[in-house]
């Protein structure tokens, strides 16, 4: 992991911890198993203000290419849950692959326990588009 533990803008941070605490952390137990992990990994994250925020780091409506272990690259936008669009590959923070991937950065490889079991996603490329302070923060 490039920077040590995971890296959150103050204002994302607050409002991920609402979102995890209303969404009762979802219906289906795998997605649930992941949330209750990146709640843990949380709780180690570095906390800096906007303008200590890294470019490289996987944010709200980051755009990423990840590379997976198959050796497909897809390019994804983390998004709120309200924004999710599947067919624009926007993922919602709680899905799995939203949950896995928040918080790391370029060149990071994450490995995540997915509904279809362990894998390692290698973090390509990050791209920032408007941050969390730039929408509506209300859930």
């Amino acid at each position: 992991m490039k920077y040590g533990r995971l890296i959150l803008e103050k204002k994302e941070y607050v409002y991920l911890k609402r979102i995890l605490n209303i969404s009762g952390y979802a219906e289906d137990h795998e997605t649930q198993r992941c949330l209750m992990k990146l709640s843990e990994e949380l709780q180690t994250a570095h906390i800096v203000d906007e303008e200590e925020m890294p470019s490289d780091v996987i944010r709200f409506n980051s755009n990423a290419t990840v590379a997976f272990e198959s050796g497909v690259e897809k390019k994804i936008q983390i998004v709120i849950p309200m924004d999710k669009d599947f067919k624009n590959n926007k993922i919602s923070i709680l899905t799995p692959l939203g949950s896995a991937l928040f918080g790391y950065s370029k060149g990071d490889t994450v490995l995540w326990d997915f509904p279809s079991g362990k894998q390692n996603i290698k973090i390509i490329e990050v791209e920032q588009e408007a941050t969390l302070k730039d929408i509506d923060m209300a859930i």
